[in-house]
């Protein structure tokens, strides 16, 4: 028997990140996507190399709003900080993922590369439904 995973691709906005364990380092991007015209967080993203991990806060820190978010409380790490620092919604990047369950990107999501040619208008939460 061979199991074959479905890996599916989306293009999300990154509406913000989450600080790594590591100071000066960025742990996970936090993606969004448009349900009509809203932006909604669907899910986020890590599994940098430690080099991107702090290369990530220079590049993303022009963009912060100065307002946070926080996540849903954890069913597997109770008392985990979910806080996250909110970005103005100017970058999409593709990525993989295997999974959706209520609305959410679930499982397995990987950044494939940055996308400077895609506006994040279109990153559209229709994307999820295929």
């Amino acid at each position: 028997m061979v199991k074959v995973k479905r890996v599916r691709t989306a293009d999300c906005v990154v509406v913000g990140w989450r600080p790594g364990k590591e100071e000066g380092t960025v742990g996970s991007l936090i993606l969004g996507l448009y349900d009509d015209g809203e932006l909604r967080v669907v899910g986020h993203t890590s599994g940098f190399r430690a080099k991107e991990k702090r290369e990530l806060v220079a590049k993303l820190a022009p963009y912060e709003t100065g307002e946070r978010g926080s996540g849903d409380p954890s069913r597997w790490a109770a008392g985990r900080d979910l806080e996250w620092i909110e970005l103005r919604p100017e970058f999409v990047v593709e990525v993989s993922f295997d999974h959706v369950s209520d609305g959410r990107i679930r499982h397995g999501t990987k950044v494939l590369r940055w996308r400077e040619d895609k506006d994040p208008g279109d990153c559209t939460f229709d994307q999820l439904d295929a």
